[in-house]
């Protein structure tokens, strides 16, 4: 967090909107909206508030779900479900997108950067709207490249500015249940999504608390705490068809509670089943390849359901094998025979972990909605066997006030360390009940493991920070090690109790894998405190198969075990074991695409591995590397058998290569990146489209240091290629000088690995990945790269060169898009402050000869853009005009006609520092 806050992240935000007796700002804002614009007007001068202001009053952008997500196109999956709450429960959804995705491929045209940013923005409009879904709120971070890394993005997207935006919009649109990405840094989580998820649990959590960006209160917005939070999607297993809610999910994790809606549902809006009208989104999302996506089943017990994971509820929740609409029952629709809606239904504990044999205190609050809640009961069910105690009567509630009671919970002396395990709160008044539930994990009094690396360590922080430890549970604690090395880890040594602690601690590896020393005792590890000891990891046996050659996807088990006052606590982890290479030195090599004998002398390495994607047989997509240096170079070979030649691509559309047949060459100059922003990643087309026929290969930087045409960003570099005829795949060969790394290197560890990408269409798809260290999201989690030597070669200075990371969004002022949207509920563009009502009017629009004559008067100075937009196309443009406060005439150049049956919009923005403001009118 970048800003201080007077109470700690995990202290539960106050529930009630104002102290009892007050009346907040919202409800007289939709008093005046009741009465009626003119005498609304008479008792609060609305011309005076800011547009959020407006909004609320009149209850445009009063939401009962906001999808939180980094890129257009993250909410896909969910649109048959938020599509039918809002056909057959009138439930109104919006959708935050931090960025607008410029850092994506682009299946349809050249245009990348900004102009892909809006082009991929119109496609989440369409695709969204079949659901009813109106209000899109673009944050303008920039989408930079694919990463892993979420404290990455958030140093890129501007860390708690862009969370003061997020909570900004949450403030504003007040919506009951969010809905977002998966937030842990599980196993190959984009790190945009993974950040933006973030930002969505921050939100929910923080955006009720009036000490947490309290400017945005001089906006006219008043501190929301929205009542449940769900991640879209879920680990586990269920059925498909009609009857797959009622049977339940089974998660992986036995305290997940998992709601769903099933996608066959039938339409009478669309005429079809959501699942179908899902399809429809989907393939709007036309610059991604998704056009080309095979429809859903129709098959009616083969059609699957959107599942939702339950995060966090401030509410009693419904059965989720009630039905369709569990997840929003008592949050923003009521439950039958349910309390109230409105309800609050809260359940907090001391800690996350719950030790055999002693007390856990667990706080049960009930706050009442309009009315007071008379005879209220709690009473809380714990696993069998666990004792609970505690005064089970809270009385009559008051009318929005709260009352708790608390018990003490205590599992037994023979409980099992490692599950996952669930409190459930029920309070019941006059007959009417509802319940919520507390995750916890047991544990033993101490816990060992080996350390985790430093962005894992970091989220296990942010968790704790929070009072959110819940989301670690499908987080793996993983390092990787080299074929046949060995390595020095830290073994962190967990005291969860209230008194020092003596633990011994013992190792259990695989066969081929040794540590030293396997057993150690820990004197005196500290009250809730921590100890950490070294000991030496080894594989002894490089005959092992590495990545995901190996069993269970490449990971190793290891289990360290803590016992401590006579409870043995294992804890399961893994070692990913890597591939490695010790080049041996050339005596010289001339780059033309052929292997001379003596050019590559040692042993080749397999880049055939599936990684991800279709299944291939060799004759299909396989290669082979071999790789060589001298004192000042690498030079990298790749032999690419494969069946059926991809899109050739022209040359000026170097970029986002794995939309057709290339090869990537990854380098980490040190073997130490936790992240892509440190490292070298060449890409190549093999071949190019020119004039009809096929061209030579081109090549680039990629999700690394520096991004960019290879002439641009590393002018050293050397390459050829060869494509058979007929065609059976291609050579490619490299020279990459070691200067142009981002960093001095350590020739006996550089992370290293080359992966293929296969494509068998002429649509811009890409159907398969392979290569030589192969784990989910490889190309970007240089961790597990493999280890390349490179023998008797000095090492380099550590010098690491400053990352160039793309910070050009395509921004919400020049949207048409957008603009339309806030001219008309409000909300400031880019989640950036809404300026004053009446900054910016359009007085007067006319036809002209050659195109529009606008009159424009605007309340303050600042910067004007102008906009003629057909709902898909711009057709006139007046950008950055800086105008004082006034009146300004300004001709906008119409360049072509609307599209057939669309409308020609005139739409304008505004903006200075103190905000945003946007105005629009259709021309007629």
């Amino acid at each position: 967090m970048m800003f201080d806050l007077a109470r700690p992240l995990s202290q539960p935000a106050p529930q009630p909107e104002t102290a009892p007796g007050s009346v907040s700002r919202r409800r007289l804002l939709q008093g005046s909206a009741v009465l009626g614009l003119a005498v609304g007007a008479t008792a609060l001068d609305l011309n005076a508030l800011s547009p959020m202001e407006r909004a609320l009053a009149d209850g445009s952008v009063d939401l009962d779900i906001l999808y939180i997500g980094a890129h257009p196109d993250d909410e896909a999956w969910t649109l048959a479900a938020f599509g039918q709450w809002n056909e057959f429960e009138d439930q109104r959804a919006g959708v935050i997108t931090l960025t607008r995705g410029e850092g994506g491929g682009n299946a349809v045209g050249l245009e990348e950067g900004p102009a892909l940013g809006l082009i991929r923005e119109t496609e989440e409009r369409t695709a969204v709207g079949y659901a009813g879904i109106e209000h899109v709120f673009n944050l303008d971070a920039v989408d930079f490249f694919y990463t892993l890394s979420a404290p990455l993005t958030y140093d890129v997207w501007g860390g708690a500015e862009a969370l003061s935006r997020v909570i900004r919009v949450v403030r504003a649109t007040r919506p009951d249940v969010i809905v977002t990405m998966n937030p842990s840094a599980v196993e190959g989580n984009h790190g945009n999504h993974q950040q933006a998820a973030m930002f969505a649990v921050e939100a929910y959590l923080l955006a009720g608390r009036d000490d947490v960006f309290p400017e945005h209160f001089d906006e006219g917005l008043t501190p929301f705490s929205p009542r449940r939070i769900l991640r879209s999607g879920s680990n586990g297993s269920s059925d498909t068809g009609p009857d797959a809610v009622a049977a339940g999910y089974e998660p992986d994790i036995a305290s997940d509670v998992v709601f769903g809606a099933w996608n066959g549902t039938a339409s009478d809006r669309h005429g079809k089943r959501w699942s179908a009208v899902r399809d429809d989104s989907v393939h709007s999302y036309r610059t991604q390849g998704w056009a080309v996506n095979p429809p859903s089943p129709t098959e009616p017990a083969k059609i699957p359901v959107t599942w939702f994971t339950l995060i966090d509820s401030r509410t009693p929740f419904a059965d989720p094998t009630s039905g369709d609409t569990a997840a929003l029952a008592g949050a923003t629709l009521p439950i039958d025979g349910g309390l109230p809606l409105g309800t609050t239904l809260e359940i907090t504990s001391d800690r996350f972990v719950a030790l055999p044999g002693e007390g856990l205190e667990v706080t049960v609050a009930v706050g009442s909605p309009g009315k007071a809640l008379p005879g209220v009961q709690v009473e809380l069910e714990a696993p069998d066997g666990w004792s609970v105690e505690g005064d089970t009567q809270l009385g009559t509630v008051p009318a929005k006030q709260q009352r708790s009671a608390t018990f003490t919970v205590t599992a037994p002396a023979g409980t099992a360390p490692g599950e996952h395990v669930l409190l459930r709160a029920r309070a019941s008044s006059r007959g009417s009940t509802g319940e919520n539930v507390l995750p916890l994990r047991t544990a033993g009094p101490v816990e060992a493991g080996i350390a985790d690396r430093p962005e894992i360590a970091a989220f296990l922080d942010w968790t704790a920070e929070l009072g959110m430890q819940r989301l670690d549970a499908l987080v793996p604690t993983r390092r990787t090690l080299g074929s046949g090395l060995a390595d020095t880890v830290e073994v962190v040594v967990r005291n969860h109790s209230t008194s020092a602690q003596d633990a011994e601690i013992t190792l259990e590896l695989p066969d081929g894998f040794t540590a030293d020393p396997p057993e150690l005792v820990v004197d005196a590890v500290p009250a809730q405190g921590e100890t950490r000891v070294e000991v030496h990891l080894e594989n002894t046996d490089a005959s092992l198969p590495t990545a995901n050659r190996a069993p269970d996807g490449g990971v190793y088990p290891v289990t360290v075990t803590a016992t401590a006052g006579g409870i043995a606590a294992p804890t399961a982890q893994g070692l990913c074991l890597v591939p490695r290479l010790v080049a041996s030195r050339t005596a010289g090599v001339e780059i033309d695409a052929a292997r001379g004998a003596d050019e590559y002398p040692g042993d080749s390495i397999d880049v055939g591995t599936l990684w991800e994607g279709q299944a291939v047989e060799a004759a299909d997509a396989s290669g082979t590397t071999w790789v060589t240096y001298d004192d000042e170079n690498l030079y990298v070979f790749v032999q690419v058998t494969d069946d059926v030649l991809g899109t050739l691509l022209p040359p000026e559309d170097n970029k986002q290569r794995f939309r057709t047949d290339s090869i990537e060459i990854m380098i980490d100059p040190r073997g130490t990146s936790d992240n892509t922003a440190s490292t070298f990643i060449l890409g190549a087309l093999p071949g190019t489209a020119v004039d009809g026929g096929i061209g030579g290969p081109v090549a680039g930087r990629d999700h690394d240091n520096r991004q960019g045409p290879i002439a641009d960003t590393a002018p050293g570099v050397r390459i050829a290629a060869a494509i058979s005829d007929p065609y059976d795949g291609y050579l490619f060969e490299t020279r990459i000088p070691f200067a142009e790394l981002p960093d001095g290197i350590d020739p006996t560890s550089i992370g290293f690995n080359v992966v293929v990408y296969d494509s068998d269409t002429q649509d811009n798809t890409g159907q398969s990945r392979i290569g030589w260290s192969t784990y989910p999201g490889i190309q970007a989690d240089p961790s597990r790269w493999g280890v390349l030597e490179l023998p008797d070669l000095p090492a380099g200075a550590s010098a690491p060169v400053e990352p160039q990371i793309p910070d050009t969004a395509a921004r919400s002022v020049e949207s048409p898009g957008s603009i339309l949207q806030a001219a008309g509920d409000g909300t400031g563009l880019g989640g950036v402050p809404a300026l004053r009502s009446r900054t910016l009017r359009l007085e007067k629009v006319t036809r002209t000869t050659g195109g529009v004559s606008a009159r424009v008067r605007t309340g303050e100075t600042g910067t004007l853009r102008l906009y003629l937009w057909d709902g898909s196309t711009i057709l006139g443009t007046v950008d950055a005009q800086e105008v004082d406060k006034g009146m300004t005439t300004t001709d906008v150049p119409l360049t072509g006609g609307p599209a057939e049956g669309a409308s020609l919009h005139l739409v304008a923005s505004f903006e200075n520092d103190a905000g945003t403001a946007a105005a629009a009118t259709t021309v007629e």
